[in-house]
């Protein structure tokens, strides 16, 4: 198997939604984004997958090292030999892997967030990040598509957070800000539950309501800070956005009924989306 087949395989395999933006993009900014995306499943699934801290820990630390071998011209595995052939084109630098590390190395070390604050840390690492890197990648003239790109990797994390409540809290992570929680009256082990009763009611339905509003928030900053000049290169951007926001009204819709089920949305519903949005250019 090729690098270029082992991270396709990866970003297909995954499911993600990110995966449906990435098919309107021209064959060498897909292949940078689809080696970038695999190099985020490959930390982020150490985390999610390995039961050892430890183990995970020196996982890695291992991919720390691979980073600093690959950017010095030796890539070992086949997620960094097909991404370096796109860093130098795309503004890939050591530091944005380096970010997503880090992020994932606080999920082994925190499963608690003390306040808003405390979470953004968090989103900027491992969403913040990756948004500046994609954009890089789709293509940008200025240089408020960063700020932009930041703000909708925000946005896009906090959905993932609350679509995720249920499963984060069967791993023992919660990541709703705490403070939050007291606000709501809503206590962490009534989310750490693993079967029926489960906390729904009215106070964590104020307690959600309250994060969808700040992540449709996000979603708005997000595009109000795209330059009209950029616009047309981050659709794939503006594609992502529109299947997680619709996810998001999903799961409102739903009545956040997240603590038991993963809402999601069907391939066929996120492909939809996004060609839509190609038509449309938003």
């Amino acid at each position: 198997m090729t690098p270029e087949e082992y991270v396709q395989q990866k970003a297909t395999r995954s499911g993600s939604s990110f995966y449906y933006a990435f098919l309107f993009l021209p064959p060498a900014r897909r292949a940078a984004i689809t080696a970038f995306y695999a190099f985020c499943r490959e930390v982020d699934d150490i985390v999610d997958e390995v039961s050892d801290p430890g183990v995970a820990a020196s996982k890695l630390a291992w991919w720390r090292s691979e980073v600093a071998a690959s950017f010095g011209g030796q890539p070992t595995h086949p997620v960094m030999q097909a991404l370096m052939q796109h860093a130098g084109d795309y503004g890939i630098a050591p530091t944005h892997l380096d970010a997503v590390i880090d992020g994932c190395e606080m999920d082994l070390n925190q499963s608690r967030y003390l306040d808003y604050a405390a979470l953004e840390r968090y989103c900027h690492l491992v969403a913040g990040v990756v948004g500046e890197v994609a954009a890089n990648i789709f293509g940008r003239s200025e240089e408020a598509t960063i700020a932009y790109a930041h703000r909708l990797g925000r946005a896009l994390q906090l959905t993932n957070i609350i679509r995720d409540v249920g499963d984060d809290a069967r791993r023992g992570r919660i990541y709703l800000p705490l403070a939050e929680l007291q606000r709501f009256d809503v206590k962490a082990h009534e989310l750490l539950r693993t079967a029926a009763p489960y906390a729904y009611g009215d106070r964590f339905d104020a307690l959600m309501r309250f994060q969808a509003e700040r992540a449709h928030r996000c979603y708005d900053e997000a595009i109000a800070l795209l330059p009209a000049a950029d616009r047309e290169a981050q659709k794939p951007g503006l594609m992502m956005a529109n299947i997680y926001r619709t996810l998001l009204r999903e799961i409102e819709a739903e009545n956040f009924q997240v603590l038991h089920q993963r809402i999601s949305l069907t391939p066929v519903r996120k492909l939809w989306i996004a060609m839509r949005t190609n038509w449309r250019g938003q």
